[in-house]
């Protein structure tokens, strides 16, 4: 299994490949058509992410110490979005996680290259898996 650090290296290397951010888009809305479908008796409210102009559902399960995410977005772009987060974080310990610094976001351009409104959601976002992170690292079972 990967690390944190190889998994947000590999993004750096995708987004490196492209020039315009026209492309690095094109690239976000795949790997959100990659997402695994996300069972719509699942999309409640206590799983949506506050702070998103779009609707962004995240649920997290603990197996053999580690989280695994699944999510999605009712907008195209953000679903991009959240599965490249879940895509680096997914299978980390919650330690792990709540050590990160998410800096490959920036990195990336990612943020400096996004609405306002949706960098809004991407902070909530990463707000959201850290706190995650944090209240099972605290031995909190409850997201």
């Amino acid at each position: 299994m990967q690390t944190i650090e190889e998994r947000k290296q590999e993004v750096i290397d995708d987004f490196s490949m492209y020039d315009e951010w026209l492309d690095k888009y094109e690239y976000l809305i795949e790997k959100g058509r990659l997402l695994p479908p996300f069972p719509e008796g699942e999309k409640t409210e206590d799983k949506l992410i506050k702070g998103c102009q779009s609707r962004v559902w995240l649920d997290c399960s603990l197996r053999d110490g580690r989280l695994y995410f699944t999510a999605d977005s009712d907008a195209i772009i953000t679903r991009g979005i959240i599965s490249l987060l879940i895509g680096v974080y997914s299978g980390a310990t919650p330690a792990e996680i709540a050590a990160d610094d998410f800096a490959f976001v920036d990195t990336i351009g990612l943020r400096q290259n996004l609405s306002p409104t949706r960098a809004g959601g991407l902070a909530s976002m990463i707000e959201t898996i850290r706190r995650v992170a944090r209240e099972h690292v605290e031995g909190k079972e409850d997201e």
